[in-house]
């Protein structure tokens, strides 16, 4: 939602500048017009520079600080992360959401298994990573990923499948 929002309020600042351009180019028009004073004129032109630094500036500056990666840790089911599984989620999405299904990742690959429906545990994710996987149908390759990656994916993983169906 504060996506939306900090869109909505970015679109609509571009909106008003816009729409104050084109309301200072209509005063310039010579008929029936009063005369400015070059003070008053200054006052405009610094009035719409200040503008365009805060709306050209500052509200993607606030999008960017409103959409922060505090969320980056917590999964469906309430489950916040550690350090290591936030890690992991980025690797898994990175080698293996193309071909899983992982809901907490919104991946939603059909070659490989449907992590939600297996839950499998750390070990036999693990088991896989390094092994592979070419029983019945199975088409996974060894060594994925390996070392600490492979563990912080195994702990992600093992962590939030099936999580998001509860």
């Amino acid at each position: 939602m504060p996506r939306v929002i900090g869109t909505a309020a970015f679109v609509l600042a571009f909106i008003l500048l816009g729409l104050s351009v084109v309301g200072l180019a209509m005063r310039s028009g010579r008929r029936g017009r009063r005369r400015e004073t070059p003070a008053q004129r200054n006052a405009w032109t610094t009035g719409l520079i200040i503008a365009s630094i805060i709306i050209g500036i500052g509200i993607p500056l606030w999008v960017v600080v409103a959409n922060n990666d505090s969320k980056a840790k917590k999964v469906p089911g309430g489950l916040e992360l550690n350090q290591a599984q936030v890690e992991g989620r980025q690797i898994f999405a990175e080698r293996c959401a193309n071909c899983h299904s992982l809901e907490a990742s919104n991946a939603v690959g059909k070659v490989g298994p449907n992590l939600d429906n297996m839950r499998p545990p750390k070990a036999l994710i693990l088991d896989a990573i390094k092994n592979g996987r070419a029983r019945g149908q199975g088409q996974m390759p060894a060594g994925v990923v390996d070392g600490k990656d492979a563990e912080n994916v195994a702990s992600y993983v093992a962590a939030v499948a099936g999580r998001g169906q509860q």
